[in-house]
C-alpha cells in the first residue's frame, strides 16, 4: 500500500503509531520507520521519528538500551515504560472516539455534502 499522508493529520497521530509498534516489540529507531513505511506510511522519514522518540523518551513513556550491531556501532533500543503503556491505552481509546466522530460527520449528510438540507 503505497500514499501520501498529510502531515499534520500524521504528526498528530505518530506518537500514538510509534508507541503501539514499540508495545509489540522492542525497536531501534530505523527499524521502527522500516516498520512504518512497511505498514503503508511510506512517507516517513527518520527526521521525523527519531525527535518523536526523543520527545517520548523525555515524557517517560520510552526507555533506551543499547546493543551492540555487528555492522556497525551500537544500537539504542526503544521499549515501552508503564506509562507508554498507559499512554497507548488511553491514546487509542481517545483516537477511536476521534474516528467515530468524524466518520458521523462525514457520513451524517451535513450540509456541504451534497444533501439539499
Amino acid at each position: 500500500m503505497t500514499s501520501t499522508h498529510d502531515p499534520q493529520q500524521l504528526k498528530g497521530v505518530l506518537w500514538l503509531l510509534l508507541l503501539q509498534l514499540l508495545a509489540e516489540q522492542e525497536s531501534y529507531g530505523y527499524e521502527v520507520v522500516q516498520r512504518l513505511q512497511a505498514s503503508g506510511f511510506t512517507d516517513v522519514l527518520e527526521g521525523t521519528v527519531y525527535p518523536a522518540l526523543a520527545r517520548l523518551q523525555r515524557e517517560g513513556r520510552l526507555v533506551t538500551h543499547l546493543v551492540a550491531s555487528p555492522s556497525g556501532p551500537a544500537r539504542k533500543y526503544y521499549r515501552l515504560t508503564p506509562a507508554g503503556r498507559e499512554a497507548l491505552t488511553e491514546g487509542s481509546a481517545a483516537w477511536t472516539r476521534h474516528v467515530l466522530a468524524v466518520n458521523a460527520v462525514l457520513g451524517s449528510g451535513a450540509p456541504g455534502n451534497g444533501d439539499p438540507k
